[in-house]
């Protein structure tokens, strides 16, 4: 299984991003897919998450009404939308499959893919 997220980079303050995470060796229709970011000298969060179907979706309370995320299940692919972005935004994302309903529970996420650095400056 691998999970392999794209699209991270320098942006300004206010800035947008999409992040791409394209998956391969599992049904991919069958696990709800995370979002997560780790800061450095911080604990990793879930950023969003996405339901199998794509019909339910979480955000953290920091990213409401500024990030999207969204699902392709015919190119195996989670998307994460990211406007209006902030320093405090600045962090490694990346993108994490499991197959239970608690999508906002990093520990039960089973496959995890390596992260890209998104870096906002004020």
């Amino acid at each position: 299984v691998q999970l392999q997220a794209s699209g991270g980079g320098s942006v300004q303050a206010g800035g947008s991003l999409r992040l791409s995470c394209q998956a391969s060796g599992l049904r991919f229709s069958a696990y709800n897919i995370g979002w997560f970011r780790q800061a450095p000298g911080k604990e990793r969060e879930v950023v969003a998450a996405i339901s199998r179907s794509g019909d339910t979706t979480y955000y953290a309370d920091s990213v409401k009404e500024r990030f999207t995320i969204s699902r392709d299940n015919n190119e195996n692919t989670v998307y994460l939308q990211m406007n209006r972005l902030n320093p405090e935004d600045t962090a490694v994302y990346s993108c994490a499959a499991t197959a239970t309903p608690a999508m906002a529970v990093p520990r039960y996420y089973k496959y995890w893919g390596q992260g890209t650095q998104v870096t906002v400056s004020s």
